[in-house]
């Protein structure tokens, strides 16, 4: 089994849930009491919010750099990025590797195609939704991308920051994000991407929904776990 390498504490709360998954989808594959083999370099999230809030992407790229390269010399066989927004600085982190960097985009988009869609709604944090480096990832793939209108998206950007990063899930704003995922199923999308990791701790893609949710932190695990496993 080889190695993964986790950049986490973006929020810790879903790093936490990458760790749980990792371990039982290695569990579930070999039996018995077989467990994932890890490294993980968990950041600040207080400073990195900071750096997000302020502009300062290219610092945040050198700290999540430096945690990566960390990952890779600590004997990882691949590195992965347990957040969707800090995905906004994934190339300085593939440039300064010499292992396979995950990208979880790429894994959103492929389980979006498998299912045969072409066109989904995004929701995650303003940094995410507003700004290309994700929608562009999933564009390249061939997929058209709606996002929520501006209140939605103060919303569910309030409600991650606010609720789910520290480690509340409010029934009201359960229901109040719910009608921002509804939103763009209205206006065409066949499925919607639960664009921020913490976004699976308030809102559970398996339960009924009009259009498919597409988890991204269960289905960057996923295609992560075919690397460690992998003849």
């Amino acid at each position: 089994m080889r190695t993964l390498g986790l950049i986490g504490g973006m929020s810790w709360e879903s790093t936490a849930e990458y760790y749980r998954l990792l371990n039982e989808g290695v569990r579930d594959r070999l039996g018995g009491l077989h467990s994932a083999r890890l490294v993980l370099a968990s950041v600040d999230f207080a400073e990195i919010e900071e750096l997000q809030v302020t502009g300062q992407w290219d610092r945040a790229a050198e700290l999540l750099v430096d945690r990566a390269v960390a990952l890779q010399n600590a004997g990882a066989d691949a590195v992965l990025l347990c957040t969707n927004t800090m995905h906004k600085v994934a190339e300085p982190i593939i440039s300064a590797l010499s292992v396979p960097f995950l990208h979880l985009g790429d894994a959103t988009a492929a389980a979006v195609l498998r299912r045969g869609l072409t066109k989904v709604g995004l929701l995650g944090t303003a940094f995410t939704v507003e700004q290309a480096f994700y929608r562009d990832r999933l564009i390249a793939h061939g997929l058209e991308v709606l996002v929520p209108d501006a209140a939605g998206r103060a919303l569910v950007h309030r409600v991650i920051y606010d609720e789910l990063c520290p480690g509340v899930a409010e029934p009201a704003s359960r229901d109040a994000v719910q009608q921002v995922i509804d939103a763009p199923a209205q206006r065409g999308a066949q499925g919607i991407v639960l664009g921020c990791t913490e976004l699976e701790l308030l809102i559970d893609p398996d339960q009924p929904n009009v259009v498919p949710l597409f988890a991204t932190t269960r289905l960057h695990v996923a295609a992560a776990l075919d690397f460690p496993l992998a003849d």
